[in-house]
């Protein structure tokens, strides 16, 4: 995989103000040109017990050279424990939006 291929990663939110500082965040240093958010019941083993929430589901269009930054980006900024953080790769796309994604993460603090 090239230092310039795109990939997605995704998060996981269940506080509304730790989600619009995680994404303002990483769109605000370039590491991400698109982020989605959608509504989303999760259930999950936690400590020993089944789980739900209702959450956020965060998908950050990035490229995997920022994927370090972004990962620390998300630890810094997010409220759980373990947040979930998963980055996986691009394996084909339509070419004029993967050249975006890669000119808007371009440029940024890393």
């Amino acid at each position: 995989m090239s230092k310039e291929s795109c990939c997605v990663v995704l998060t996981t939110f269940t506080d509304e103000i730790v989600g619009e500082r995680l994404i303002h965040s990483l769109l605000n240093q370039k590491l991400a040109a698109c982020i989605q958010v959608q509504s989303i019941d999760s259930f999950y083993h936690w400590k020993g017990q089944v789980q739900s929430d209702r959450e956020k589901l965060v998908v950050i269009k990035t490229t995997r050279d920022k994927y370090p930054a972004v990962e620390t980006d998300i630890l810094a900024n997010h409220h759980y424990e373990t947040p979930e953080i998963i980055c996986l790769p691009v394996e084909a796309g339509y070419h004029a939006y993967l050249d975006w994604i890669r000119q808007e993460t371009q440029s940024g603090t890393q």
